[in-house]
């Protein structure tokens, strides 16, 4: 089952989201059931393991490195890595518990470019292990196409927007990469 999270993407500088994104997002929380669970004791629908920090940052920044990839494209990269960010089960955990995000963008190459970036993740994310959930409009006024995945093994989640420029930006695919939440096997790990 996947997990869309509940909170809103942090905008790259320059770039907005639109409340059509956010309404998207909200519809795909609601259809894939990220509410609670009757009898559950908070409102994830899962039970966080207990993890090192350090383990679930290489993770998700080994499916990062795949998912760059996979697009198969030449481009320029941001630089910022994986963080740590609290994770709010909305049950009194909140503080325990931490999810890792990697967001990062694809940038310096043409339209074409990264429409043929897209085209691969498409044709290959299922073939390294993700299962997509949505492929198309991303609700904004641009009209964005969007490809929003699960990792099958780890149930990472993958957001990987195409921002065509028509704004007047440079084109990009954006790419927001989060992991399950998870209590730290060490608390003093986290900073």
């Amino acid at each position: 089952m996947s997990f869309w999270r509940t909170e809103s993407p942090q905008p790259r500088k320059g770039v907005s989201i639109g409340a059509g994104s956010l309404i998207v997002v909200s519809a795909l929380v609601l259809a894939t059931g990220c509410s609670s669970t009757q009898g559950s004791e908070n409102s994830l629908d899962y039970e966080p393991k207990t993890r090192s920090t350090e383990t679930v940052k290489t993770e998700i920044s080994e499916l990062s490195s795949r998912i760059f990839d996979v697009m198969s494209i030449k481009s320029k990269v941001t630089e910022p890595g994986p963080n740590v960010q609290p994770c709010d089960s909305g049950d009194g955990d909140s503080g325990k518990l931490y999810r890792i995000r990697h967001p990062w963008s694809a940038y310096g190459a043409e339209n074409d470019v990264m429409e043929k970036g897209m085209a691969n993740l498409r044709q290959e994310l299922p073939n390294q292990g993700w299962k997509i959930e949505k492929v198309g409009n991303d609700g904004s006024r641009n009209k964005n196409m969007q490809i929003l995945a699960v990792h099958e093994k780890t149930l990472s989640q993958a957001e990987i927007t195409w921002l065509k420029g028509l704004d007047g930006h440079e084109p990009l695919i954006e790419v927001n990469l989060y992991s399950r939440c998870f209590r730290s096997a060490n608390d003093s790990e986290q900073g």
